[in-house]
């Protein structure tokens, strides 16, 4: 990407009227909708799934950036591409066949994602690197929002573009948790193409210039 982007997340919108909350993402000038599917066992939270997906479709343009925080995520690949997904990112820590997985949202027709939690090394993903379209870091211990940033993350974020221009690699790689205007600085000087906020964006607390 030439510049970076927001994808704001949905997690931390008003679930009462979030068309509105596609409204105002589409307002700030955000280019992507970022959406944390939970399945109460990868992670502890419950959030949203395909029927949701679907009814908010229509109401957007955006790319919908839709992160899977669930176990067997293999087995919901085909329906939240049906729902409406643009962007299908699974967790590296909750499979095993992820150049499978990858090759499965491709044939789709869908940009292919592999997030990792903060405990997870870069160096795990280097057989898949060349494969994937985006690297989700996850700068927080993923399932609630509203966390500080564990600052050590961003160390992997100019790993992984370091790695894409040595390599030729193409991947984006998006950053998510707890960046506001503090942390916003340091995870754009790492070189992030994609910047997930949620509690600080619908805040108000974020305004969002890219760089």
């Amino acid at each position: 990407m030439e510049k970076p982007i927001l994808s704001p997340s949905l997690l931390s919108a008003d679930f009462y009227d979030l068309g509105k909350a596609l409204d105002l993402i589409k307002r700030n000038h955000c280019s992507a909708v970022h959406i944390d599917v939970m399945d109460g066992r990868f992670v502890p939270q419950i959030s949203y799934g395909q029927p949701v997906i679907k009814s908010l479709r229509s109401r957007s343009d955006l790319p919908f950036d839709v992160h899977l925080m669930v176990e067997h995520p293999e087995d919901q690949i085909e329906s939240f591409a049906a729902a409406g997904a643009d962007w299908i990112t699974f967790h590296y820590e909750n499979t095993v066949h992820i150049d499978r997985i990858i090759h499965q949202i491709h044939s789709l027709g869908k940009k292919a994602g592999v997030a990792i939690v903060p405990s997870t090394p870069v160096i795990l993903l280097s057989e898949i690197l060349p494969a994937v379209d985006i690297v989700l870091v996850m700068t927080v211990n993923p399932g609630f929002g509203g966390q500080k940033i564990i600052p050590a993350c961003v160390k992997k974020i100019a790993e992984l573009k370091r790695l894409a221009r040595e390599n030729g690699y193409t991947y984006a790689v998006s950053a998510d948790g707890g960046i506001n205007p503090e942390t916003l600085s340091p995870v754009l000087d790492a070189g992030v193409d994609i910047v997930v906020s949620g509690s600080a964006f619908f805040s108000g607390e974020l305004q969002w210039s890219g760089r």
